[in-house]
């Protein structure tokens, strides 16, 4: 799932509306015509060196349809004839499990309506106890059965204070001041969503049309997603973006509300690169917990970067072991400085991700990745 957070200053007065006027949603951008007729004269080795960040080095190639050698062709047949089926029987009836226990949990409950949402996120007692605590498991269980049966997990206990924090740092925080508001992590694969379940079970940003789903749809809203939609105009926009900085600060100040998890790159890399991160996570002027993933290995990537989301979630089936490395960050406090300019929040974050994961910086961005896909796809098309 791609995180649609944009740039849009919130409907609270204390978040000054000049430091970002654009809406939190971009509606689906018609690709420009000439950088289309631009990139495809070049070589894919061209496209390569110019939008890095998509580009995919495991053994299937360009959008997982290179040539193979017949060893590989060999171990895709064993997984396609004794991996795959087993995968997804296990994984849909853990999936029809679940729904289960979330439709007994919220029988005669009705869901919290707020700004055109509709979650379950915020009941309380055993009920939210038993979503969250089943949610977890069975997430790591599925994780196990994708072929993720380590994770590698570390936790690097950095002064990550904001620059010209300095005072504040000296005085006793109270938890309420420690507590982050958002978890942030970069956006690899859609197994992200999947580790972040497992490990925190936070509430994520989904299209709309998600909580329509069958069984996703309640599953979605026991999650306490908060639904944006593309197609409506920026007013809407502007509504989603109140409830997202609303909720983070609600679950910075309340140990009991549900924490939210959003991706500020706003899209997928192949996860050697970091993208410009949007403002959304940082408007609420909340501490963030940042959280990087990397997915090691040596048949296939489980990045979702630049090859079909059909395409991906066969081969990821097919692939006998897969791996993650996560690590985890020291709670960021933003300093006054900060607070004020959610650009440099945002941008400072971002460098820090980047020099403690070992990521690349770039510029690029969702806009650029849906040109590089589009030439490739024409490039591989005329072969």
């Amino acid at each position: 799932m791609e995180s649609e957070l944009k740039d849009l200053p919130p409907k609270t007065a204390d978040v000054q509306p000049e430091s970002d006027d654009r809406p939190l949603l971009k509606p689906e951008p018609q690709t420009p015509r000439q950088p289309e007729i631009q990139v495809a004269n070049q070589s894919i080795e061209d496209l390569e060196k110019k939008y890095a960040p998509f580009v995919r080095h495991d053994v299937y190639g360009p959008m997982g349809r290179g040539e193979l050698p017949w060893v590989e062709k060999f171990l895709l047949g064993l997984g396609l004839m004794f991996l795959v089926p087993i995968r997804v029987v296990v994984g849909v009836t853990m999936l029809v499990f679940y729904y289960v226990i979330c439709r007994i949990c919220t029988a005669f409950l009705a869901p919290n309506r707020e700004e055109e949402q509709e979650d379950y996120a915020h009941m309380g007692g055993w009920r939210r106890a038993v979503i969250m605590q089943s949610g977890r498991f069975l997430s790591r269980v599925l994780l196990f059965v994708l072929g993720f049966y380590w994770v590698c997990e570390t936790r690097k206990g950095i002064e990550a204070e904001g620059h010209g924090n300095n005072e504040s740092a000296s005085t006793n925080q109270s938890e309420e001041v420690e507590r982050p508001g958002v978890i942030i992590s970069n956006h690899v694969s859609h197994i992200d969503i999947l580790y972040h379940m497992s490990s925190s079970f936070p509430s994520f940003v989904a299209k709309r049309s998600v909580a329509k789903l069958p069984l996703v749809g309640l599953i979605s809203k026991c999650l306490g997603c908060v639904y944006v939609q593309r197609e409506l105009k920026s007013s809407d926009f502007k509504g989603v973006s109140g409830v997202i900085t609303e909720r983070i600060r609600e679950a910075h100040q309340n140990k009991f509300a549900p924490k939210m998890m959003l991706f500020p790159e706003g899209t997928t890399t192949n996860g050697d690169y970091l993208l410009p991160f949007k403002t959304g996570a940082f408007l609420a002027k909340a501490p963030v917990l940042p959280v990087i993933l990397r997915y090691p290995y040596q048949r296939f990537s489980p990045a979702w970067d630049s090859i079909s989301g059909a395409r991906h979630v066969i081969l990821l089936l097919c692939q006998f072991v897969n791996y993650i490395e996560v690590t985890h960050l020291s709670v960021y406090h933003p300093s006054e400085q900060e607070k004020e300019n959610p650009k440099l929040y945002a941008e400072n974050v971002r460098q820090l991700m980047a020099r403690e994961g070992k990521l690349t910086l770039s510029e690029i961005g969702l806009a650029e990745k849906r040109v590089y896909h589009a030439a490739l796809n024409g490039l591989l098309c005329q072969r």
